[in-house]
């Protein structure tokens, strides 16, 4: 799925990670953002995080165009509530719903300059051993697909020269020759999300993006039983 959305209003939201954040805007204008950090209760938070920033942008829901939303990796739980309410309000509205991932929602906080000469690699945090990520280059074009690895692991991926680090699961990456970095502890946000479904950038359908099984513990065979 690829191509830039109707020109419109856009609303975004984001519930992938340790916060939960919603923008509005409007042809690339930013209309209202709203961002809270938290750990738990983003079920909670989000709706009135969008009713606050639609009623800051002034625009009532039939005005949008389309509606953006972060689709992981990330929480499960996170990214299943974010989906659950742009699906919601995306059938309310009549507009599209489309996703983006939090790999491309990363990068695209990225201060150009920092990336000139480099390549890139977001690391997104996923509460186990392994690390969700993904490597760019300096044009943010993908170096082959998603990865679930340890840390270690996942640098021996890395392509030759300098390499830029960023996403809130940097920190647990090793410190190596020629590795720098980013400014800031960057997660997904819903700004970058609306940015990158105004240009049509790493546009992907409306589902969550898992790279690996939920954190669930089965039934044992004598408790299905009963």
């Amino acid at each position: 799925m690829s191509g830039a959305v109707p020109s419109g209003a856009i609303l975004a939201l984001d519930a992938s990670g340790a916060a939960c954040s919603v923008a509005v805007t409007r042809d690339g204008d930013l209309l209202a953002v709203r961002q809270q950090p938290m750990d738990r209760g983003h079920a909670e938070a989000l709706m009135p995080l969008v009713m606050e920033a639609m009623a800051e942008a002034g625009i009532a829901f039939t005005d949008l165009a389309t509606i953006a939303v972060g689709v992981g990796p990330g929480s499960f739980t996170g990214i299943r509530i974010a989906l659950a309410a742009a699906r919601g309000m995306g059938l309310a509205a009549r507009c599209p719903v489309v996703g983006i991932d939090s790999f491309s929602a990363v990068a695209a906080q990225l201060d150009p300059a920092d990336l000139a000469g480099r390549s890139l690699l977001v690391v997104i945090e996923s509460k186990r051993s392994e690390l969700f990520g993904q490597y760019f280059d300096s044009e943010l074009h993908t170096m082959g697909g998603p990865l679930v690895l340890p840390p270690v692991a996942l640098l021996q991926q890395r392509p030759a020269g300098s390499l830029l680090i960023a996403g809130d699961g940097a920190v647990r990456l090793p410190p190596g020759p020629n590795i720098v970095s980013a400014r800031g502890t960057l997660r997904p946000d819903a700004l970058a999300i609306a940015q990158l479904a105004q240009t049509g950038k790493h546009v992907l359908p409306a589902r969550p993006l898992y790279l690996r099984a939920a954190d669930v513990t089965l039934p044992r065979a004598s408790e299905t039983a009963r």
